[in-house]
């Protein structure tokens, strides 16, 4: 099993203490826990994007650039691209740039971002266009990436006449690429075809409504005939701590803030979300049954490796720094992750499944 850090950039205020948080302070502390990451062990680190909301993170690929600068051997990765609101050929050049900065340690998680309805007004688009947005960006992106001429044309961007991309990306052979998609068997389907892994989103409610996307996007991969393996990847919600009562105690306020951040952003961004997105928080459910993984290193790995099995995840991102949580309770806790929670799940078996997870 893989494990790696994911963040959207959320700018909200301690709940806790009040204390007031920046962009700035997210984007210093994001690049010290990658460096401790990488450090210790932890396998990747995934920026999100989004746009005209209350996270700070629009670019990722300049985020990621300046992570590769400070790391080695971690991967980097997005959560997601939004592949059906940029250009296509602008998306893939600066990414392939990640690639060979990072010496070939892009993962490129792209999404349709349907969800965003107002992300689509912004830059007047139609989100009933999504499906076949996406769809076109992602089928031209893997043309684009072995760097090879390109002859195209779509129904989004002008027509591709000769042109590659540049720069040439390290992992040519091979495309880094992956679907980020929970809610949409077309999606996976796409995903499965083209040959790309499957990247299950974070989300309020339980994980088990994701098992179904993951084996459509797995029949689909194998009815392509591709000679690779597919992959999935699951996010979680996560907190550690020392032991199991510290991190209980110190997660709940601020993952009640968080909900309540959320619940907020939802509502400004799309007028019908899905149910499980608006629902009421239960701390108790959330850490037993939902997405979020709390306590000690010992409790954290189990569950972990539960919820890991549920959907059949290769690759598991946790996001930690949620809730106004500052630099030094953040990098104290991705130290933890690495340093103790990593080994035990390079050396423990996978637990039983329970019906309830």
């Amino acid at each position: 099993m893989e494990l790696a850090l994911m963040s959207l950039g959320d700018i909200m205020d301690d709940p806790v203490t009040g204390r007031r948080f920046s962009a700035s302070e997210r984007y210093r502390m994001t690049l010290d826990a990658a460096e401790v990451a990488d450090r210790t062990g932890i396998q990747g680190y995934y920026i999100g994007e989004h746009h005209g909301i209350a996270y700070t993170f629009s670019s990722p690929a300049v985020v990621l650039a300046a992570i590769a600068q400070r790391t080695k051997r971690l991967r980097l990765g997005t959560s997601v691209a939004l592949a059906a609101n940029l250009d296509t050929l602008r998306m893939v050049e600066d990414y392939a740039t990640v690639d060979v900065i990072s010496n070939g340690r892009l993962e490129l998680v792209t999404g349709r971002g349907n969800f965003f309805e107002k992300t689509y007004d912004l830059f007047g688009q139609s989100a009933a266009e999504s499906p076949a947005r996406f769809a076109e960006a992602m089928e031209l992106a893997c043309q684009l990436w072995p760097g090879k001429p390109v002859h195209w044309q779509g129904e989004f961007r002008p027509p591709i006449t000769g042109q590659h991309l540049e720069p040439t990306p390290i992992q040519q052979d091979r495309l880094p690429f992956w679907v980020g998609g929970g809610s949409s068997p077309d999606t996976a389907k796409l995903a499965g075809r083209l040959g790309l892994n499957l990247m299950l989103p974070s989300a309020f409610g339980k994980p088990d409504k994701f098992v179904a996307v993951a084996e459509i996007y797995r029949e689909a991969f194998a009815a392509a005939g591709h000679k690779h393996a597919s992959r999935v990847g699951a996010c979680w919600h996560g907190w550690v701590g020392k032991t199991d009562a510290l991190a209980r105690e110190r997660y709940e306020p601020r993952y009640r803030g968080y909900h309540a951040f959320n619940m907020a952003m939802i509502k400004s961004v799309n007028d019908n979300p899905p149910a499980y997105l608006t629902s009421t928080f239960d701390y108790e459910f959330l850490s037993t049954h939902g997405p979020a993984i709390v306590g000690g290193p010992a409790k954290f790995a189990d569950r972990l490796m539960l919820l890991s099995e549920l959907v059949g995840a290769d690759v598991n991102l946790i996001k930690m720094d949620m809730g106004g949580v500052g630099r030094d309770e953040y990098v104290e806790m991705v130290e933890l992750l690495g340093t103790e929670v990593v080994p035990q799940l390079n050396t423990q078996s996978r637990p039983a499944i329970a019906v309830n997870a």
